[in-house]
C-alpha cells in the first residue's frame, strides 16, 4: 500500500552510456580508416609545380572465375579472343595495365595460359592481385 506523503518520482532516460558507446563507434571508425591509406615510400615534403598533373595508366580488370571462364571487364571472353580484345584497348600513347584476378581454385595451367596470351600484346603491363 501507498502512503500519501511520498512524492512521485518522474521516469528518466539516462543517455550518457548511449552517448558513450556512440563515442567507442565513432573512434572505432576514425582509428580503422587511418589505416587504410597506402603509403610507398618514405614521407618527403614535395615541392609544388604549376604543370604536374596525375598520369595513371588506363586499367582493364582480366577475371578467372573458379570454374575457370574468363572475363575482360565483366564481359565473357574465350582464351583465343583475348589477345585481339586486349589488343582493342591498348591506346599508343599510353600503356595499358592488365590486373589479373585469377580464383585460387583456377589450375596453375590455365593461369599461365591467360598470362602468355596477354603477355603477346605490345604496350601491355600485368599485374596480379592477391590478398595479404
Amino acid at each position: 500500500m501507498r502512503l500519501q506523503d511520498e512524492p512521485e518520482l518522474p521516469a528518466q532516460i539516462n543517455i550518457v552510456p548511449m552517448i558513450d558507446v556512440i563515442f567507442a563507434i565513432l573512434t572505432f571508425f576514425i582509428m580503422s580508416t587511418l589505416y587504410l591509406t597506402r603509403s610507398e615510400g618514405l614521407p618527403v615534403n614535395l615541392p609544388q609545380a604549376a604543370t604536374g598533373k596525375t598520369d595513371r595508366p588506363a586499367q582493364v580488370t582480366l577475371t578467372i572465375n573458379n570454374t575457370g571462364k574468363i572475363f575482360l571487364n565483366k564481359e565473357a571472353v574465350s582464351l583465343d579472343q583475348l589477345a585481339t580484345l586486349v589488343k582493342e584497348k591498348v591506346e599508343p600513347s599510353q600503356p595499358l595495365m592488365v590486373i589479373l584476378n585469377a580464383d585460387a581454385a583456377v589450375t596453375h595451367g590455365q593461369v599461365v595460359a591467360v598470362m602468355d596470351k596477354v603477355r603477346q600484346v605490345e604496350g601491355v603491363k600485368l599485374g596480379i592481385a592477391t590478398h595479404k
